[in-house]
């Protein structure tokens, strides 16, 4: 662990960066993204990032230890904590937070970053910006979810440049006709059946989404982790096989308190595209959705994926809004 002492207008402010947080530290960072969520009306560190500050991914080592203690903070291999605190009378209060994800082989490291809604225009964000910058050898992806003015400006003046575009696309379940869907010839349907098909799921969403940044590299713990969610429901998981191997699937999530149902993750095996099974599987997860009650449905997709785009848009759905991926130039 380091402290990082930014004086930015702002004396006292102290960034903590550390590879580690104490389960007070990881409660008192999920408070403060859920006091922001309700100020912004969507989380500014994604439901992975969530997860690995109350206990989600761990690596193959950390995988064969005891689960003693597990469920709070708790070190992450190539994940940093950064957490902006001023000092208040006689202590400090947490104002920012940001997380810094260095996993992946190729691309640049990724961060997203949260300010307290009391303390904003006061420079932390920025400061917090520097910090990652200098935390990744000025190699970076920031998110900015939203994409909120706020954080577009944080961005222009850290010099990012914006590279990708993920649409969070909406429609209503309440006039839902879709046409009975259709199967590929020699194909079923069934639900997800948790420890069984772990293995086989894994590999069919890694083939799927190979060149996925964040959705085709998650492991066992990942899938641990959502499974310990309580929106997880195997009824709304829905695997496609042919000859008793695994072509495709579509999990679905519920997200009660907003009256969503989404369209979490859907995947074709490479071998299996093209011959009409995402559609019929989007069908049937959304027809699931509707039985539950839920008034709307949503999904996100890359801006760029213009074939995936059209497929919904066909199915009715329209962007509600997008979030923006910066990245430096060097």
């Amino acid at each position: 662990m380091t402290d990082a002492l930014h004086e930015m207008g702002r004396p006292g402010r102290r960034i903590q960066v550390a590879d580690e947080l104490a389960p007070e530290e990881a409660a008192a960072v999920l408070e403060l993204i859920e006091r922001a969520t309700r100020t912004d009306g969507q989380p500014a560190v994604s439901e992975q990032g969530r997860l690995q500050l109350r206990g989600g991914r761990r690596n193959q080592e950390e995988s064969s230890r005891s689960d003693s203690g597990w469920g709070g903070g708790g070190r992450r291999e190539g994940v940093r904590h950064l957490s902006v605190y001023v000092p208040v009378e006689d202590t400090e209060e947490l104002v920012g937070y940001a997380q810094l994800e260095d996993t992946d082989p190729v691309e640049a490291p990724a961060a997203e970053l949260v300010v307290h809604p009391g303390h904003r225009g006061r420079g932390h964000g920025r400061a917090l910006g520097t910090e990652l910058l200098a935390q990744s050898g000025r190699r970076l992806r920031v998110w900015a979810h939203g994409g909120h003015p706020a954080a577009r400006h944080l961005a222009q003046t850290l010099g990012l440049t914006m590279f990708r575009e993920l649409r969070q696309m909406r429609r209503s379940l309440a006039d839902l006709e879709l046409a009975d869907p259709v199967l590929p010839e020699g194909v079923s349907v069934r639900t997800f059946q948790p420890g069984a098909d772990d293995a086989a799921w894994l590999e069919v969403n890694a083939a799927a989404f190979a060149h996925h940044p964040e959705q085709g590299t998650l492991t066992q713990r990942d899938l641990d982790a959502r499974m310990a969610e309580p929106w997880f429901d195997p009824k709304g998981f829905f695997l496609a096989e042919r000859e008793g191997r695994l072509v495709g699937f579509h999990w679905t999530k519920v997200h009660a308190e907003e009256g969503l149902g989404e369209v979490y993750v859907l995947g074709i095996a490479p071998g299996a595209q093209g011959g009409g099974l995402g559609k019929a599987l989007t069908a049937i997860g959304l027809r699931h959705l509707a039985a539950q009650g839920l008034p709307t449905a949503m999904l996100y997709v890359d801006a760029d994926n213009m074939a995936a785009v059209s497929v919904y848009e066909r199915l009715g759905f329209v962007t509600h809004e997008t979030d923006l991926m910066y990245r430096s130039e060097t």
